[in-house]
């Protein structure tokens, strides 16, 4: 064995040392037996696998203890034909009390109470269902209004489509072909051509859109829905920024149904804003008539002195109780142009922080604006839902276009003076009478002092003054909710010097 023994360390110094007289210091024969398998390592407190193992000051080359237990890990591999095994010996249940307790039952009525009454919470706009995860939704939703049909249930494809389809005959009133003819004579009888839209009807489109204007259309751009649609998915709590004048007219009632709809996590709130510029009894009818649907906040956007401020955050505060799982509550804030979404923002901040002016289209996309360290503010470019019903001259009334941008702005002026009390047309603009807008216009441009050459009036540099002063608030109008009487004009100025 000692002659074995020294051939193989001959051999290896042979191969291991260097070309030189003396052997380097980290040779050492014991090191070498454990490399060629003839002694085996100890295991005791010192050795080099123990992580706990005593090392003398001074000496670094030697491993630390992160480095022991992985390398520990990586040897000791995990016997897999073990762990594949099954066990031959038969199961038995964990002697726990929750394997053994009373099944949670409920009979029917309770259920249709528990029903009806969780129905009236979650309409309630004022209530908030937490930990809905925790409930049998499928057991509380209503079958009838939920179920949706199969339509290949109803009908297959191959009865409906195909060549072997089976088409189903149309419903006709009439049972035989003479009475089938005597109702067609009926109505031939009670047809009036001049009555009939559908002639003229191409003829109609192609003449509506040479007099359109192009740029009523505003706020309805794809690029513009694209940056709502990214503030909807990026918010927690929306605030849909309204006009006091006209809160029913500046709504978007699909920003609402799909929010009901698809996304009734998010919480939404109503803000009255420019509330400075309508009676306190208005605004105290429409924040009644709103709150029936959503929380709703009388606002008036100041730098220096704000109204309403502190309700808006003590708001946020509270809904950010129910968003303790996110790090950030983000709140996007939308409407119609020249709302004021803007201006909302920067008296939060107290600080401009948004572009913000009193024209319509100032803001081109979205931006965020931090309030807080959990509350984020995002402002959205103004958005324009194409509703049936709205005209140009509403469109244009509610601000969505600027004044100077029409193409024939006197086009507009008449629905202004009907809706706009002659005295207070008056008193703004010191005229006594008019027969129409023309004469309106010419009566201003000469008090103006909007004349053109010889002497004749610009009617249409006035018209624009005129609707430019409607959109920033200076002519009085408002509306009132449905089936309210109309405030007199006693109780406006009793409302404007509380005001003061």
């Amino acid at each position: 064995i000692n002659a074995e023994y020294m051939g193989k360390v001959n051999k290896v110094a042979q191969r291991k040392m260097p070309k030189r007289n003396k052997p380097p210091k980290h040779f050492n024969g014991f090191n070498l037996k454990i490399k060629l398998g003839l002694v085996k390592r100890k295991k005791g407190r010192n050795a080099s696998t123990n992580p706990e193992r005593k090392t003398e000051a001074g000496n670094t080359h030697f491993r630390d203890k992160a480095t022991i237990k992985r390398l520990n890990m990586y040897r000791d591999k995990p016997d897999i034909e073990a762990m594949q095994k099954q066990k031959a010996e038969p199961a038995r249940i964990e002697p726990d009390r929750k394997w053994f307790g009373n099944v949670r039952t409920i009979d029917q009525k309770s259920l249709e109470k528990f029903r009806v009454e969780l129905a009236q919470k979650t309409k309630d706009p004022y209530n908030l269902l937490i930990k809905s995860k925790k409930l049998p939704i499928a057991l509380l939703t209503d079958p009838a209004k939920e179920v949706k049909t199969n339509l290949l249930d109803v009908e297959s494809y191959e009865y409906t489509f195909g060549p072997k389809s089976k088409r189903k005959r149309v419903k006709l009133n009439s049972a035989t072909y003479e009475d089938l003819a005597d109702k067609g004579e009926e109505l031939e009888e009670k047809y009036d051509p001049l009555k009939d839209s559908e002639l003229k009807k191409s003829e109609m489109v192609e003449m509506r859109d040479e007099q359109k204007d192009k740029r009523v259309e505003a706020g309805q751009s794809r690029r513009i829905w694209d940056e709502l649609f990214k503030v909807l998915d990026s918010s927690d709590v929306v605030v849909q920024v309204l006009d006091a004048r006209d809160p029913n007219g500046t709504r978007c009632r699909y920003v609402e149904d799909h929010l009901r709809k698809n996304a009734p996590h998010k919480h939404l709130i109503f803000l009255l804003n420019k509330v400075d510029l309508v009676p306190t009894s208005v605004t105290a009818k429409w924040v009644k008539y709103l709150s029936k649907e959503a929380p709703t906040i009388s606002y008036h956007a100041s730098l220096t002195n704000p109204f309403g401020k502190q309700t808006l955050i003590q708001v946020l505060r509270q809904l950010d109780t129910f968003h303790k799982d996110k790090k950030h509550v983000s709140v996007g804030f939308i409407g119609y142009p020249n709302v004021g979404k803007s201006s909302v923002i920067n008296s939060l901040k107290e600080k401009k922080v948004c572009k913000a002016a009193p024209v319509p289209g100032e803001t081109k996309v979205w931006q965020y604006i931090h309030l807080t360290k959990r509350l984020f503010l995002i402002d959205c470019p103004g958005v324009v839902y194409n509703r049936e019903g709205d005209s140009e001259i509403e469109v244009v009334l509610k601000g969505v276009v600027r004044a100077e941008k029409l193409k024939d702005p006197t086009f507009y002026l008449y629905e202004i003076l009907r809706r706009v009390k002659p005295e207070e047309m008056k008193t703004l603009y010191g005229i006594e009478s008019w027969d129409d807008e023309e004469h309106f216009l010419s009566q201003v441009a000469e008090k103006q002092g909007k004349l053109l050459k010889g002497g004749e009036p610009d009617i249409s540099t006035v018209a624009k003054m005129v609707i430019h002063d409607w959109q920033r608030g200076r002519i009085p109008y408002f509306t009132l909710p449905p089936n309210e009487k109309e405030t007199t004009n006693e109780e406006s100025k009793e409302d404007n010097k509380a005001e003061n």
